[in-house]
């Protein structure tokens, strides 16, 4: 049994009703996905967070599934049955399921997810302004907001030729505001000798097909669908990553590449200043790299968009380090939580664009896709 929010229904019901009738009337056709999910495209593409609070069960047949803990997957699955290959905008008010100690475990989430636009920039900036505006019907008309960019990060990644394993947990240090100590070469915490250095010799340059059926194979007759809240497919990901990085000279960030992610992650403040000190970095590392120079140039064009709907960008502020703690996230990201001298309230509404999704859940079409998620009973606390 789950441990859902705890107020008053009538003061709850009345702020879903609010937000969704904004949301609604801005052009998303309201949607309600089944709570039972497969369980598997969570393992596969949330993140670490989500993954390990994940409420499963099984079917009469044995299949895996879930109660949802949260709902942009579900919605990518309807369109998905609903209008695969097509353009459209959803929104969505109900209960997410996570596992929790300390908080409520059922909690209710509403949002939006726009697919198959491609106008990037305007999609995002628009995306923002909504979630600004759902936040506005609750008096919440000054909050902080975090803007940050997962596809600049990738693409500095990618410009700096980071392996492929070092690059994974690069990413997810950033999610978890952590060192990166742990991913680099030779520095104190990274692990001298791994413990799986004979498999990951012995599949070096093997067939990547081989070796997930080999992984898939040993965990099934082991009676094993899922390790640490990861899928065998993962886990067989992992494990070809590692022999690449080892086959290469090193898992690990290099001293230069470790200098230089610090520098990137110290970049903050208003969103024209850190494009200028972005600029800046890759002009002194002389990074070549053509989808690094496109990522910026949408950064900024991105910056244009929102200054043009109006919103307060003077009041925003990038940080370079700044990662959502779900894995399907591809570009733009935001986070907006009650302003306070701490910086480090709950968020209140979060998201970003995460163009790859649909096609992990099996989408012939690439669709770029762009959402945000509220929190409603913080959203709408007491006296608001």
């Amino acid at each position: 049994m789950t441990r859902p929010e705890p107020g008053e229904t009538g003061a709850g019901d009345s702020a879903r009703a609010r937000l969704s009738a904004h949301l609604a009337a801005a052009g998303y056709r309201p949607v309600t996905p089944p709570v039972l999910q497969p369980l598997e495209p969570f393992l596969e593409l949330s993140g670490e967070d989500i993954r390990r609070r994940i409420f499963v069960t099984q079917d009469t047949g044995g299949a895996e599934l879930c109660l949802r803990p949260e709902f942009t997957i579900p919605v990518c699955r309807l369109h998905r049955a609903e209008a695969d290959g097509q353009a459209a905008d959803y929104s969505y008010c109900g209960p997410v399921f996570r596992l929790a100690a300390d908080e409520p475990d059922e909690f209710f989430q509403a949002g939006i997810e726009s697919i198959g636009r491609t106008d990037t920039p305007a999609a995002d900036a628009e995306v923002l302004g909504l979630a600004l505006e759902g936040l506005a019907l609750f008096g919440r008309t000054d909050p902080a907001v975090r803007l940050g960019d997962m596809g600049l990060t990738v693409a500095l990644l990618d410009g700096l030729a980071v392996p492929p394993a070092a690059k994974r947990r690069t990413l997810r240090a950033l999610a978890a505001g952590r060192s990166l100590d742990a991913v680099t070469n030779g520095a104190e915490g990274s692990r001298p000798e791994d413990p799986h250095a004979g498999l990951l010799a012995a599949i070096q340059g093997q067939d990547p097909r081989g070796v997930r059926a080999f992984v898939e194979d040993v965990l099934a007759i082991a009676g094993i669908s899922a390790v640490g809240g990861r899928s065998a497919g993962e886990i067989a990901e992992r494990f070809l990553a590692k022999a690449s990085a080892q086959a290469h000279g090193g898992a690990g960030l290099n001293a230069e590449n470790r200098a230089l992610l610090d520098r990137y992650r110290a970049i903050g403040g208003h969103p024209d200043a850190a494009a200028r000190d972005l600029r800046a970095l890759v002009a002194d590392a002389n990074i070549r790299h053509d989808a690094l120079a496109a990522a910026l140039d949408l950064f900024e064009e991105r910056i244009g968009f929102i200054a043009a709907r109006g919103l307060p960008i003077e009041r925003f502020r990038f940080q370079g380090g700044f990662a959502r703690n779900l894995d399907y996230y591809t570009g733009f990201i935001f986070e907006v939580t009650e302003r306070d001298a701490s910086g480090e309230g709950p968020t209140l509404v979060g998201g970003g664009r995460y163009d790859g999704l649909l096609g992990h859940l099996g989408s012939p079409v690439p669709l770029p896709a762009v959402g945000c998620t509220f929190w409603i009973a913080r959203v709408a606390g007491a006296g608001r």
